[in-house]
């Protein structure tokens, strides 16, 4: 018979049990140094990273791994050491040059933009990528932190992370970004925002509720973005938004956004395409972000037509949409020649005004022209694609699909880029199934990721973007990068709700050093082309990864064999796990300034 509680004080029988459970309380905390109840596959880091601080003192850089005992052995788990050296790799050196810390490979070859013969087009804005890719690894900036996390990341930033203070400065009046102490504070204003992001956005969907932020408009482009409050505030409403601008006199403005852990990637309408798939943004945004859209025989919106899906808007708020001038005439000429219809106009209480444009859906109102001006684009302009394509002057073929779902149904209906893709479609299904279960088994539920500390997040071969749909529960963001050289799903990733790029794995990625959290690969270097060299891919994955970030890389072991010295060859902690996967974790290491020199 049980003995109850009470019962059981009253006749003091607690101190045998209390005898009997202590050597088991004993064995309970030795078992508990080898494994954590919430992870049904442990994953253990030999580390030297240091735990994040939660004060405002510079991090010191750690020192060479030492881990104080043999890691656990297990069946699933295979433990390396570092080994030094690398057959083949030769010592890293640090950057070296007046931008080192903030070095962009693709954006600052000083040499190839001195030797441009015009600038006129912004030439000297776009990708000019050195040969051959430089191995060099940027120096932190002085007083480098662990970033501020989601969500306070959105209003403030650590100064010693981004310290630029010229916008600062020059934005002083507009409430753009403001230096308090250690910090940047970001108070959600802006140009056009003189009553705060929110009161915008509101404004615009008054404006035209058809827009539904959240639900009919899910992905939206912020050209010329600024600091990316546009976007960031939006994220509230359930929208993501793909906020860029130009590494121009506007110092770091997209490095302050990808700090305060907000999706946005540097690019500008030059002369050539945008990397992104036709018919891919629900609304386009426009903030006096100084494009002149009619200039070059109107290529700079033509090139927005070409991202911009049928049916979708282009929010346009600046000085010309509410004063006559001869380039308000000019720009409403080409607008009508694109068939885009103005579905709103209009000034709010601040004096701030914007035009509503709508592209068309049927592809008929083409041929129905006075003029064949611009021309439509024919088989050889649609074949360009979209990676170091020429910017054209046609309008490109409007696709016959509807709108996606509304969100979140979009997320996992078919995808209308898929419609007359049966295989695709099935494809699809089956890569969706297969990451949600991969996610929840191989990723969340193991102790090697803080997943509380991840906000950027870049999969380096998305697929059908199956990786990043499984992690829409989470408060993160990923960047779904389609490489040139496999198989095109980007549409489909832009159907589902979800961004991401195109980019080639043999060249820098245009974004700043120290910008994401967690890189994922998933068979990507066993179909790097043979001009890639991994080295090059790794020194790329450490610069744009932060201290303390993590990697994740799926591939066969013959690949891992290869990446995982690299990694150890930077310091990096590292764990494999069922022979497929590798995990990794960037410190704080740096080479020494007196070895760069040797």
């Amino acid at each position: 018979m049980g003995i109850s509680v009470p019962s059981f004080f009253k006749e003091r029988k607690f101190p045998f049990v209390f005898t009997l459970l202590l050597p088991l309380a004993c064995i309970t905390v030795l078992l508990f140094t080898n494994i954590t109840t919430n992870a049904p596959y442990p994953l253990f880091f030999y580390s030297d990273l240091q735990t994040s601080p939660s004060s405002s003192q510079p991090i010191s850089p750690p020192a060479p791994s030492n881990p104080a005992g043999e890691p656990p052995q297990g069946d699933e788990l295979v433990w390396e050491e570092p080994t030094f050296p690398v057959s083949g790799i030769p010592n890293w050196n640090l950057c070296t040059g007046p931008v080192a810390v903030d070095y962009i490979p693709c954006l600052d070859n000083s040499k190839a933009i001195k030797a441009l013969k015009s600038r006129r087009h912004m030439e000297h804005r776009e990708r000019h990528c050195p040969q051959p890719p430089p191995r060099c690894l940027e120096p932190l900036s002085k007083g480098y932190k662990v970033p501020v996390p989601w969500p306070q990341s959105r209003d403030m930033i650590w100064y010693d992370n981004v310290p630029h203070p010229k916008l600062v400065e020059y934005k002083k009046d507009q409430n753009w970004v403001k230096k308090s102490d250690d910090y940047l504070i970001f108070p959600g204003g802006g140009t056009q925002f003189k009553d705060g992001v929110d009161h915008y956005t509101d404004f615009i969907e008054k404006t035209l509720p058809v827009i539904e932020w959240g639900r009919h408009v899910r992905v939206v482009l912020d050209v010329g973005c600024g600091v990316a409050s546009f976007g960031g505030y939006l994220l509230d409403k359930d929208v993501i938004t793909m906020s860029f601008a130009p590494k121009d006199e506007h110092e770091a403005q997209i490095q302050f956004a990808l700090e305060r852990g907000i999706p946005a990637t540097l690019s500008v309408i030059g002369t050539q395409r945008l990397t992104f798939p036709d018919n891919a943004f629900d609304l386009i945004h426009c903030a006096r972000c100084r494009v002149h859209w009619d200039a070059n025989g109107g290529k700079p919106l033509l090139e927005l037509n070409r991202v911009l899906r049928p049916g979708g808007f282009f929010v346009w708020s600046a000085t010309p949409v509410y004063r006559d001038n001869e380039r308000d005439t000019t720009m409403e000429a080409l607008t009508k020649s694109m068939c885009w219809d103005v579905v709103a106009k209009t000034v709010d209480s601040t004096g701030i005004g914007l035009v509503i444009y709508r592209k068309p859906i049927a592809f008929v109102r083409y041929f129905k022209r006075k003029e064949n001006y611009p021309p439509l684009c024919g088989p050889a302009e649609r074949k360009v694609g979209a990676w170091y394509a020429p910017l054209t002057a046609c309008l490109a073929p409007l696709p016959r699909y509807s709108w996606p779902l509304p969100w979140p149904n979009r997320l996992t209906s078919k995808p209308p880029s898929l419609i007359r893709d049966p295989e695709g479609e099935e494809m699809f299904y089956k890569d969706t199934i297969h990451w949600t279960a991969l996610v929840s088994d191989a990723y969340q539920k193991n102790a090697a990721i803080n997943w509380s500390t991840v906000r950027n997040v870049m999969d380096m071969n998305a697929g059908f973007g199956g990786f990043a749909a499984a992690l829409t529960d989470q408060q993160l963001w990923v960047m779904n990068i389609v490489p040139i050289h496999l198989p095109n799903t980007l549409p489909a990733i832009f159907d589902r709700g979800l961004i991401g790029i195109y980019h080639d794995w043999c060249e820098s990625l245009n974004t700043y050093p120290r910008t994401y959290d967690l890189l994922h690969s998933s068979f990507l270097f066993e179909k790097l082309p043979d001009r890639c060299d991994i080295v090059d891919v790794v020194v790329e994955m450490d610069r744009i990864l932060r201290p303390g970030g993590y990697l994740v890389v799926q591939d066969t072991m013959e690949v891992i064999d290869k990446l995982r010295p690299i990694l150890q060859l930077l310091h990096w902690s590292t764990a494999l796990y069922r022979d497929q996967f590798l995990f990794g974790k960037k410190g704080f290491w740096r080479p020494s300034r007196a070895a760069s020199k040797s």
